[in-house]
């Protein structure tokens, strides 16, 4: 079983040459924080002892032992759990980058990030727990009352709460519209009645209350997503001091059995079996859906995170493993000693494609998350709305290429252990299974596609999608300034992948045909993917270029430039296979009849 390892000086240098770490720091909000490479090396440094020391041995241990749901005694975490959690709230963790007010470190989202990639690397079923805590912390955040927020926000951002998302109904998956759970008005609160399932850490004893947020419907709501409102739902009752009241009348009925994170428990909740769980209106009745947007969109870029983190971790375990394999000698020798199996040219074309693809997410998901820093705290309001079109453009993208890429790494761990990969005892397995429940939650990737080219393209007409091709096309530009084989190639590859991205975008906008959109949609997300990670891999190739200039570490910066150039060659020109897919359209997709499925 591989141990985790953080990759800061990867993290470092993502943060510091390509996410903007200079114009972050020059924002308002951080004025009274020194915001340099310094700190980040503090943080990072910090993050990742927690990572290796205290959460990553616990992933296996975690994943054989599962969560349990014990009557009378609610859902018992597995072993050491607990223990780690109280480690985590004490680093100060659960509120990097949230308001200082109310407890936070108020830091950058960008090194919220870094620590997100590391706490899900080392073990994704822990990470959930703060992860759906912070959604909540941000809905509350932006759309309930100062009351709500004195209340709640400080015991949530301080770890003694944690917080879930309540969406999912059994005969309302992704259909938000067919909500049935009822909120009944009395006095100045409601009564909730029905039943959630999926619900992550929805029941737990690590702390000594669970905020749950809820989509319900008020009496004579409008039908469809119009009549939904959402509703804080304590575990137990909160006093206006914000000592804990009486339980209230919410419980977790049962566990689901998974493929994988068997140590996060996913919960069946049931609200109001007896008298109705008390709740309190968040923001305006009927509204919910826009709230519950805010906590999706940012569980959605986490999820989106896991990909990459999940990525990280299964390479890592490939790439120690491959070190240490004995077997076979190099390729035309008939003689002397066999070598490591790092020395094959196929396992070194699956090691090169898994670190490939984690570098591009990892740079692409910290550059998201700088956007969203400039974008809630830049002082001009065109600035601000100019980087959150950007953000909204591509979270979308973050969550549903990222996590596909992320189970394709993780299958390729499995294939680079050869038959010990198929053997739970090395951990590949468990990587692989993790991973897969990443595309699904928060919204599959077909409706983060649906999201991207149906309504993110629509919305203004191509124009945020037109904004960042211009920028690809600045980097083509510097890319072809720059000398040397390897950028040249880079350079290639990225004009044919930009040329791919703006006939797809063209054909999706032109296109009358809804229904021909969304059966290409996949495709185009996944092109607009492979092309953003082959431009920021150009952006790392340049930045390398510029540190080996300056007499900089050889081996560290040689390596990325090798690294995009992989990229470039091998998994960029996936982008033109997917452009003649999307441009054929839905005709066979949707030619087809029911029965002759």
């Amino acid at each position: 079983m591989t141990a985790y390892t953080a990759p800061t000086r990867d993290m470092q240098f993502v943060i510091d040459e390509l996410a903007g770490l200079a114009e972050v720091a020059a924002l308002p909000a951080f004025a009274e924080q020194d915001i340099g490479p310094e700190l980040v090396e503090a943080v990072l440094e910090e993050a990742a002892k927690l990572a290796a020391e205290v959460l990553a041995p616990l992933n296996h241990s975690g994943d054989v032992q599962g969560a349990r749901l014990v009557p009378g005694q609610g859902v018992i975490p597995a072993e050491g759990f607990a223990e780690a959690y109280r480690s985590f709230v004490a680093g100060g963790w659960n509120g990097v980058s949230s308001p200082v007010e109310y407890g936070g470190q108020g830091l950058p989202e960008l090194f919220n990030t870094a620590a997100q990639e590391m706490w899900n690397s080392a073990n994704m079923a822990f990470a959930l727990c703060p992860l759906l805590n912070a959604g909540a912390i941000e809905a509350i955040s932006q759309a309930g009352s100062a009351a709500q927020q004195a209340l709640y926000l400080p015991k949530m951002i301080g770890g003694e709460w944690t917080g879930t998302m309540n969406l999912t109904e059994s005969q309302a998956g992704s259909d938000l519209s067919a909500v049935r759970s009822r909120a009944v008005p009395e006095g100045d609160h409601y009564r909730i009645f029905g039943q959630k399932i999926f619900i992550t850490w929805g029941e737990h004893n690590m702390t000594a209350n669970t905020i749950h947020l809820v989509l319900a419907r008020i009496p004579d709501a409008p039908e469809g997503v119009k009549g939904i409102s959402l509703f804080i739902v304590p575990k137990f009752l909160v006093n206006p001091d914000g000592s804990l009241g009486a339980r209230n009348d919410v419980h977790a009925v049962s566990l689901e059995h998974k493929l994988g994170i068997h140590a996060s428990p996913t919960c069946v909740m049931a609200f109001g079996d007896e008298d109705g769980a008390v709740g309190e209106l968040v923001g305006q009745e009927n509204q919910g859906l826009a709230y519950m947007f805010i906590m999706m969109n940012a569980a959605r870029f986490k999820v989106g995170l896991q990909g990459l983190a999940i990525g990280e971790r299964a390479y890592q375990a490939a790439r120690e493993f491959a070190k240490d394999r004995v077997q076979g000698r190099l390729i035309g020798v008939r003689s002397g000693d066999r070598v490591s199996i790092i020395h094959h040219p196929d396992v070194r074309r699956m090691l090169l494609t898994m670190k490939a693809q984690n570098e591009a997410m990892r740079i692409l998901a910290y550059v998201v998350a700088a956007h969203i820093d400039i974008a809630r705290d830049h002082p001009d309001p065109a600035v601000r709305q100019r980087h959150q079109a950007r953000v909204d453009l591509l979270i979308p993208v973050v969550k549903g290429w990222c996590t596909e890429i992320g189970i394709e790494v993780a299958s390729l761990g499995v294939q680079a252990h050869g038959g010990m990969g198929f053997i739970e005892e090395t951990g590949a397995c468990q990587h692989l299974r993790d991973s897969r429940i990443t595309t699904i939650y928060e919204g599959t990737t077909g409706i983060q596609a649906a999201d991207l080219a149906g309504r993110k393209l629509n919305m203004d007409k191509g124009a945020a999608m037109q904004a960042l091709i211009a920028e690809m096309e600045t980097t083509v530009g510097e890319l072809e300034q720059a000398a040397g084989d390897d950028l040249a190639v880079i350079r290639a590859a990225l004009v044919d992948g930009v040329k791919a991205l703006s006939g797809a975008t063209e054909w999706i906008l032109s296109c009358r045909d809804p229904s021909a959109v969304m059966a290409v949609s996949v495709d185009y997300l996944m092109l607009a993917g492979y092309v953003c990670g082959g431009w920021q891999m150009g952006r790392a190739a340049l930045a390398a270029q510029r540190k080996l200039a300056t007499g900089a570490d050889l081996v560290f910066h040689e390596g990325k430039r090798i690294t995009a150039r992989y990229y470039a060659e091998h998994i960029l020109p996936k982008a033109g296979a997917l452009l003649r897919s999307v441009q054929s359209g839905g005709v066979s997709i949707l030619a087809m009849t029911e029965e002759q499925f």
